[in-house]
C-alpha cells in the first residue's frame, strides 16, 4: 500500500494536431514524470481525454505505457463509467500487465442514489483484476460520494484500497479520515488542498499539476509526508499561482499549454475541449519561468 503514499500523476493523453495520440508524446511526458521523481502514474484518468479514446486507442495507450515505464514506478489505469456492465467488461478486457491498481470514477450524468453507488462499486470490486480506488469528484460526475459510502465500501469490500477525493470538502476529508479502515488510503484529488489535507492525515496526491512540474510538487509533498511544513508552505505558497491558471480554462486544457511550453508534447485537445486562449497561455508560460 506505501506504493501509493506520495505523488501520483494524472498523466494528459498528448495529440497530433490531426488528433491521433502522440506516441513520442506520451513517452517524453512518461520520462520527464520519472525523472522528476513521481511516486507513481496514473494512465487515462479524466485528465487524460479517457471520454473522447475509443476502446481501442485505450487498449494502445494502456500497453505502450506499461511498456515505456517497465516497472519504474507504480502504475495505476483509470477505468470507469455510468454503466456498470459496460465497466464490468472493460475490467475483464483489461490487461493488468504492468498495473498496480484501477482508478475508477463515480458514474456521472446518470446521479445514482447513495446505495446505487455503493452497489456499483461493490460489482467492480468483485470484477476488478486488481486493487481499486474510488473517485469522487463531485465537479465532473454531478453527484458526490458521501463520506458513509466511502467508509461502507472501505469495510466491506476488501478490493477497494483508498479513493482519491476530489469533492473540496474538507469536512468530508476528516468524516473518511475519522471512521476509515486503518490501511485505507485517501489520496486528495485537488492540487490546491494538497498540504491541507496531508496536515490532516492523508496519504499523498493524484496530481494534474505534477504533468508539468513533477519535481517541485513531488518535493512539496515530501516534505509534507515528512511533518516539514515549515519548509513545505512557502514552496506550497509559490505553486498557488501556478495551480490557479492551470484551471484557469479548464483541465486539460491549462497543464497542455504548460507541456507544450515545456517541448513535451503540443497543446492539442480531443473535441468538445479546446486549447486556452492566449492570453492565459502566455500567463501560464510567464509563471512556470518563475517556478522553473
Amino acid at each position: 500500500m506505501n506504493k501509493f503514499h506520495g505523488t501520483g500523476v494524472a498523466m494528459v493523453t498528448p495529440f497530433d494536431q490531426d488528433g491521433s495520440i502522440d506516441f513520442q508524446g506520451l513517452k517524453k511526458l512518461i520520462n520527464f514524470q520519472i525523472d522528476g521523481g513521481v511516486d507513481y502514474l496514473v494512465s487515462l484518468g479524466t485528465t487524460g481525454e479517457s471520454a473522447t479514446l475509443t476502446k481501442e486507442e485505450k487498449k494502445s495507450v494502456w500497453k505502450f505505457t506499461a511498456e515505456i515505464i517497465n516497472g519504474r514506478v507504480p502504475l495505476i489505469a483509470g477505468l470507469g463509467g455510468n454503466n456498470t456492465r459496460e465497466v464490468v467488461e472493460g475490467l475483464k478486457q483489461f490487461d493488468p500487465n504492468g498495473y498496480d491498481a484501477i482508478l475508477s470514477v463515480s458514474p456521472f450524468y446518470n446521479k445514482p442514489t447513495q446505495e446505487g453507488i455503493y452497489q456499483h462499486y461493490k460489482v467492480l470490486a468483485q470484477e476488478s483484476p486488481l486493487p481499486l480506488f474510488i473517485y469522487n469528484v463531485p465537479g465532473r460526475t454531478g453527484s458526490n460520494v458521501a463520506a458513509e459510502t466511502t467508509i461502507r465500501l472501505a469495510n466491506e469490500c476488501k478490493n477497494i484500497i483508498g479513493v482519491k477525493e476530489a469533492s473540496g470538502n474538507i469536512e468530508q476529508f476528516y468524516a473518511i479520515l475519522r471512521n476509515k479502515p486503518k490501511e485505507f488510503l485517501c489520496i486528495s484529488g485537488d492540487d490546491a488542498l494538497t498540504l491541507p489535507l496531508i496536515a490532516m492525515g492523508g496519504n499523498g496526491i493524484i496530481s494534474v499539476a505534477g504533468n508539468a512540474i513533477p519535481r517541485l510538487f513531488s518535493n512539496m509533498v515530501r516534505l509534507c509526508l515528512k511533518g516539514d511544513f515549515k519548509q513545505a508552505a512557502p514552496l506550497n505558497l509559490r505553486l498557488t499561482k501556478f495551480i490557479s491558471l492551470l484551471f484557469e480554462e479548464g483541465n486539460p486544457g491549462g497543464v497542455k499549454s504548460a507541456l507544450q511550453h515545456l517541448g513535451i508534447c503540443t497543446d492539442h485537445l480531443r473535441l468538445p475541449l479546446y486549447p486556452v486562449g492566449q492570453t492565459t497561455s502566455l500567463a501560464i508560460k510567464k509563471e512556470l519561468e518563475n517556478l522553473v
